[in-house]
């Protein structure tokens, strides 16, 4: 149908979460690879804007005030403005439009665009399939980059597999003029926070690490985490601390554009499952994914399958990262000495 459609106007659905709205930039590339001209636009969820809107092959964003919305079965006033938010989606005058996240929200924000090409995976959760009148057949058990590259190619795009990103001007002139200096120095970003307690790497075991990194020319790391992050971060800074380790807190103290800012400058960042992983992959590619319950074969750095550990599964044992009974015994069993050593050949690798 898009071959028949002069495509002018495009938007891009993915509003979250964070990690999965910076691995959903080879989406963008590849729209803008195949159509050069259009005026592309990304809905995001307003708080992770940052992470995409500096992007050069982004012509605008929809934000979605996400809090705004919240409770809105129970509010018939946030009711109004959800339908008066969804109406004016409807007036963009969109081509094409592709749901990369198919979930019941992104299916309602995707119909009201009135687009005529609405393209999304046959597979959407909550019903979201009804909104689209193209649908992507997806293989299973695929990355979750290729299951979103798969709905661009339904929608007639070629692939381009570019997952750069951009922090923009003022978060690196922020970096390069912060007072820990730390921007002209060789450093570590240690992301040592999730979500879930089942992706968490232990405490005990980061402040092993940090000590490890001496071995490979750094002994300065750089902490990042969200505000409600603060105090689990802090508490692992002080452990390092009293190992020897210079630290840098971060935690609580920047914009998703001057997290990413760090990243970009870092020799080296090692994190959780998480967004900074994610970050990292569209900033150089110099990470290291910890991983447990989740498969990185699924979930791991895009196009950087050696960049990644797993730590190993107990057959029989119970594994879903959302399995309360977990905790972070699966974790635990990715060894110190694996991770050391697997960081000491990626910096002296990229280092040749």
């Amino acid at each position: 149908m898009s071959g028949t459609i002069p495509i002018r106007r495009i938007l891009l659905i993915r509003p979250s979460a964070l990690g999965d709205v910076c691995r959903s930039v080879p989406v963008l590339a590849s729209l803008r690879a195949t159509w050069p001209h259009a005026d592309i636009h990304w809905l995001v969820q307003d708080s992770f804007r940052e992470a995409i809107e500096f992007h050069p092959l982004l012509d605008g964003v929809v934000p979605f005030r996400r809090n705004l919305f919240r409770g809105g079965r129970l509010s018939p006033m946030r009711w109004r403005l959800w339908l008066r938010w969804l109406m004016n989606i409807g007036r963009g005058q969109w081509d094409l439009v592709l749901d990369c996240q198919g979930l019941a929200r992104t299916g309602l924000m995707t119909w009201a665009t009135r687009a005529p090409i609405r393209v999304g995976d046959r597979a959407a959760r909550e019903g979201a399939w009804l909104a689209y009148n193209q649908m992507a057949s997806v293989e299973t058990d695929v990355h979750e980059v290729d299951r979103m590259l798969a709905v661009a190619l339904a929608a007639g795009a070629t692939i381009a597999a570019d997952a750069s990103l951009y922090p923009g001007p003022h978060a690196r002139t922020w970096w390069r003029g912060h007072p820990s200096g730390l921007s002209t120095s060789r450093y570590a970003v240690l992301a040592t926070t999730s979500r879930w307690l089942s992706k968490a790497w232990p405490r005990s075991h980061w402040v092993e690490l940090a000590s490890a990194m001496r071995e490979v020319g750094m002994d300065t790391v750089v902490l990042p985490g969200s505000q409600y992050e603060q105090p689990e971060v802090g508490h692992t800074a002080d452990a390092m601390r009293a190992t020897g380790i210079k630290v840098e807190d971060l935690s609580g103290r920047t914009s998703i554009a001057q997290l990413m800012a760090v990243i970009e400058g870092a020799a080296i960042t090692v994190s959780n499952d998480s967004a900074p992983l994610h970050m990292a992959v569209g900033l150089g590619g110099r990470c290291l994914g910890l991983f447990g319950p989740t498969d990185p074969a699924v979930v791991g750095p895009w196009g950087l399958p050696e960049q990644a550990l797993r730590a190993p599964l107990i057959e029989g044992a119970p594994h879903h990262y959302r399995d309360a009974r977990i905790g972070d015994s699966i974790m635990r069993r990715l060894a110190v000495d694996q991770v050391a050593h697997r960081v000491a050949e990626l910096i002296r690798g990229w280092d040749v």
